[in-house]
């Protein structure tokens, strides 16, 4: 009988090596080698594929019937949203987080909604009391929801036979483990033979499994890479401790999009829906401040307004600092060179600090406009007028370039009171002015951008 050997995975890529190894030679990482103990499997006697009946039979695309996916309605706007519209049926969906940002929290309120549906909540780190005592405080609805705390795979599959569950909950996948590898529970071997069983199961009985996972200090979740290529949606939930919202984003979905994202506020009674994540940007006056410009941004299909700001001072020290919070800094210093070239404003001996209100990174080009405009309002001292919301992307040669969905985002600075709107001339072409309630003024380049601004 052939014996057991130990071999070394990366952790990251998954490259198997016989003998430790400070680097990885395929993806390039440090210090990702972890042991792992392979069990010899007994090979079957091999057939001949001349000889061997066909399993299953080609079949001609136009043939296959493509019909809707029927899905859970999980009682939650911005949850089905980043689910594409809702819980897929035989779906698996993997939810990770910093410790402590609320994924338990919203998986479980989220569930305590679902009163015609049976789940099966399975804890691996917290006691039923504990479960008890968050459900309490979160809502006061009963459903039918079974809790067990268990830690075993074999265990596990025993708790959902009897329960026969709709929705299966897994809290979290490192601290499940298989009595079929010798490795501890959070291993990679561990977590890529349960999440690739979970898979297995929910695919045969139909039945959607919501499993919650752990990250890395890098952000990325913890464990091997292969685990986000086996389930079907990736979310992540993030935000920072010190802000009351949080943002859950879909990293992969292959029943949806992956540019949505839900808006959530978090309260002591657990998380309340943003349905309108622009009022939450923009919660505080600026009157008679300089350094705050007022952009349109998409995330998704959803428009929103954000608050742009930035503080521009002369350098204290030889060298100007640079420091960006929710935008690409390297952005910021290519816009800031189109300052200097195209429009004049002397910004190499000056340190600027950019930040976008309320913690939120944003990555949509539209806001370029507004990010220059608090530049050039702090560099002056002269405030920009609370009516103004600006949207356009910058070119290296001061041009402002047309963005997308512009009807939108002049649609949401409407209903939000805003007076004008600074866009680029480009997005006027078959644009109706008279359908909005608000002044449009078009630009061409940075500068009649700065003219309308600051007159």
């Amino acid at each position: 009988m052939a014996k057991d050997k130990t071999v070394y995975v990366c952790s990251n890529c998954g490259q198997d090596s016989p003998k430790w190894m400070g680097k990885c030679p395929s993806c390039g990482e440090w210090n990702t080698f972890v042991e792992e103990v392979v069990h010899p499997v007994a090979v079957s006697k091999r057939t001949d594929w001349r000889t061997e009946p066909a399993r299953s039979k080609p079949t001609l695309l136009s043939e296959v019937e493509a019909d809707e996916e029927p899905r859970i309605d999980m009682k939650d706007a911005e949850f089905n949203r980043v689910l594409g519209g809702g819980l897929v049926l035989g779906s698996l969906v993997l939810i990770g987080g910093e410790p402590g940002i609320g994924k338990s929290t919203l998986v479980l309120q989220t569930i305590l909604k679902l009163t015609n549906k049976r789940v099966l909540y399975i804890s691996g780190e917290e006691s039923a009391k504990q479960l008890k005592l968050r459900a309490d405080r979160l809502s006061s609805m009963s459903c039918d929801c079974h809790i067990v705390c268990e830690t075993s795979l074999e265990q596990i599959y025993t708790h959902i036979k009897n329960v026969n569950p709709d929705i299966v909950i897994i809290d979290s996948i490192q601290t499940i483990s298989t009595e079929n590898l010798e490795s501890s529970p959070g291993s990679v071997a561990q977590v890529r033979e349960c999440a690739a069983s979970i898979l297995k199961f929910s695919k045969e009985n139909n039945t959607p499994v919501l499993m919650i996972g752990h990250i890395n200090k890098e952000g990325s979740i913890a464990g091997p890479k292969v685990l986000e290529h086996i389930v079907d949606t990736v979310l992540q939930f993030e935000g920072d401790q010190h802000y009351m919202y949080r943002i859950l984003r879909s990293i992969k979905n292959r029943f949806g999009s992956t540019d949505e994202l839900g808006i959530y506020e978090m309260r002591q009674d657990g998380l309340r829906q943003v349905s309108n994540p622009s009022e939450l940007f923009l919660s505080q006056s600026h009157e008679g401040m300089s350094g705050v410009a007022i952009a349109s941004a998409i995330e998704g299909i959803r428009p929103f307004l954000i608050e742009t700001q930035a503080l521009v001072s002369s350098a204290v020290y030889g060298t100007p600092q640079r420091s960006a919070t929710g935008f690409d800094i390297r952005r910021m210093n290519m816009l800031l060179a189109v300052l200097e070239k195209r429009v004049g404003f002397k910004l190499a001996q000056k340190d600027v600090f950019l930040n976008i209100a309320g913690g939120l990174r944003v990555s949509d080009p539209a806001i370029d406009l507004g990010v220059i405009s608090s530049i050039l309002s702090s560099n002056m001292d002269v405030e920009i007028e609370g009516q103004i919301c600006v949207a356009g992307e910058v070119g290296l040669s001061g041009e402002i370039r047309p963005v997308n969905r512009i009807e939108q985002r002049i649609a949401e600075a409407a209903k939000l009171g805003f007076k004008q709107f600074i866009l680029p001339i480009y997005n006027m072409k078959g644009l109706d002015k008279d359908k909005f309630n608000i002044e449009l003024v078009p630009v061409r380049k940075v500068e009649e951008a700065f003219r309308a601004l600051f007159g």
